[in-house]
């Protein structure tokens, strides 16, 4: 019937935990039973053979308990109960995961496609960054209208504006993400704790030999009273052995949540960028809107003087509404990218609005160091290496710990009191005595020993995993790299030849539409060139920037500012 109702239990964490601690329970009444028919015999004919069985079986659930709670520290935690999606070095079945594998970049635009703030990071991997998405997802930017001039030098925001600096150290300090994988490190600390405790003794009192009936000088006998104590010992290094595979899962953790800083800063970053480029593109229509308001009174002058139809006007008023649209449009999606980065950052939705930043687009930095110098410094100050370096070594110490759960706890027993009522001779007095003994199990067999080769498995397994890391990280940095140099290009020509030439273009036909030498319309299919140009110069300032974040990303190191 026992047996039944351990079957009908829920396949639950807490299930299982209410099993075992019915089943400690069950023992120890046995174990107080056995150890106080051990003791009264003690002082006769030695420990009691069923006693040294029913130490035994209880010896091996007690090692089996503490194997659970010591041995597999994060690999039995629950998913809500703990935020990292896999604990480097824990021996957890790898059957059901996909290894990370380096994502394909489209070099001209991936750096450009947005990542949202709200990005499932259970979806992240370490080594690798998140996935692109596709160009329908992106964000539509408003179009640029009117006539628009690139200005001598970009507006970086208010002196005392947000800094990426201040950024990141306020996502760190602010982030409710990153607050609920800290809480991690501390409930380590607890893991370090409960490794190194003790167990408690246990104190027994018993009485034995007590008659069916009653004794008589006919049939003697005596009634045994008795108090015990047992302890467990740790003979052979268990609990420092556990203690420091509780310390090295500690640093596995460590090594993780920054890991998730990384990752983390990388979401800020995209939001970052989305608020410079929603600036830039408000200050482009701003500048456009004035300037549509001088090429109004140029169309009125023209039409004064009869060198263009009244129609003329129609067609720049048009366009001046449209720019106003356009302008609502982008002042919208600045306070909408303004949001995305106040949510990153802890701060309150009411004063997402008055965030300020202080940054450029442009690249005014020194270029990237050689692709082997990045991959060396990704390899050495990446924490997700650090993390399965880390881990390999808590793998090894749970080798350590299984090698060590082969001999188990040895139990000392003294009663220090005990008392028998010479029962058959009403005129005799009781004796007291006392009593010690000591229970141990012979290691006649290993009975750890597949625990000991699972361990040395996941030992082996996770070395392996190093080594895949470490030339994806070396790939990812590449890919990277490749998309930094390849931005970079792309801006620089741009400003080069690209821009001077459309905007020469453009000037002159605004030169022969104000000598009444082209229509308006000319004028206005030139503007827009000019402007489609500029979007793209735009864009490709965007994709260098995001490419120079994600360099950092990729490395784990600000080489670029």
């Amino acid at each position: 019937m026992g047996v039944g109702a351990r079957m009908r239990e829920p396949a639950t964490p807490g299930g299982e935990a209410v099993a075992v601690g019915r089943r400690l329970l069950s023992g120890g009444l046995m174990l107080a039973l056995g150890l106080c028919l051990g003791a009264g015999q003690a002082r006769g004919q030695g420990t009691s053979v069923i006693a040294d069985d029913i130490i035994s079986s209880i010896i091996a659930k007690g090692e089996r308990a503490r194997e659970q709670d010591f041995t597999h520290l994060g690999a039995l935690q629950g998913r809500v109960e703990r935020p990292f999606e896999k604990t480097p070095g824990a021996d957890a079945a790898r059957l059901g995961e996909r290894l990370p594998q380096p994502r394909a970049l489209d070099i001209l635009s991936a750096a450009a496609r947005e990542q949202p703030a709200g990005t499932n990071r259970a979806d992240r991997r370490p080594g690798i960054l998140p996935p692109a998405l596709p160009e329908a997802a992106a964000r539509v930017e408003p179009p640029l209208y009117g006539p628009i001039d690139l200005p001598a030098a970009e507006d970086e925001g208010p002196p005392g504006g947000l800094t990426l600096e201040g950024a990141i150290a306020r996502l760190i300090q602010a982030n409710p993400e990153l607050a609920v994988k800290f809480q991690e490190l501390p409930k380590a600390e607890a893991d370090i704790l409960t490794a190194g405790l003790y167990g408690n003794p246990l104190v027994l009192g018993g009485v034995d030999k007590v008659p069916y009936g009653r004794y008589s000088p006919q049939r003697p006998g005596s009634t045994g009273y008795s108090v015990s104590i047992v302890q467990p010992f740790d003979v052979n290094g268990k609990i420092p052995a556990r203690v420091r595979l509780a310390q090295s899962s500690k640093n596995v953790l460590q090594a993780q949540y920054q890991d998730a800083v990384r990752l983390e800063v990388e979401l800020l970053h995209a939001a970052w960028v989305d608020v410079l480029a929603a600036r830039t593109t408000l200050g482009y229509l701003r500048t456009s809107l004035t300037n549509s308001e001088a090429l109004v009174r140029t169309t009125q002058d023209q039409i004064k003087r009869g060198a263009v139809p009244e129609t003329d006007l129609d067609t720049v008023v048009i366009q001046q509404e449209t720019i106003a649209n356009a302008l609502e449009e982008a002042a919208a999606r600045l306070t909408q990218t303004k949001r995305a980065l106040a949510v990153l950052l802890g701060i309150p939705p009411a004063q997402a609005d008055r965030i300020e930043v202080r940054g450029a687009l442009r690249d005014g930095a020194a270029a990237a160091p050689p692709d082997e110098e990045l991959v060396r410094l990704a390899l050495c100050h990446r924490p997700d290496m650090a993390a399965y370096r880390l881990g390999v070594r808590s793998a090894t110490a749970n080798v350590e710990v299984q090698r060590r759960e082969r001999f188990p706890d040895v139990f000392a027993l003294y009663t220090p009191y005990g008392f028998d009522a010479n029962n058959g001779d009403p005129g005799a007095r009781g004796a007291t005595s006392w009593g010690a003994g000591v229970f141990a199990s012979v290691p006649l067999f290993n009975r750890n020993q597949g625990n000991i080769r699972r361990a040395e498995r996941n030992v082996m397994q996770t070395q392996i995993e190093v080594s895949g890391l470490e030339r994806q990280v070396a790939a990812e940095v590449q890919d990277a790299a490749l998309n930094y140099r390849t931005t970079r290009a792309a801006s620089e020509r741009f400003e080069r030849t690209i821009l001077p030439r459309s905007k020469h273009l453009r000037d002159e036909r605004y030169r022969l539409y104000r000598e009444g030498q082209e229509n308006i319309v000319t004028y206005l299919n030139a503007q827009r060139d000019y402007n489609d140009t500029l979007r793209l110069y735009r864009d490709a300032l965007v994709r260098h920037r995001r490419a120079m974040l994600a360099l950092n990303t990729a490395v784990g190191l600000r080489v670029l500012p």
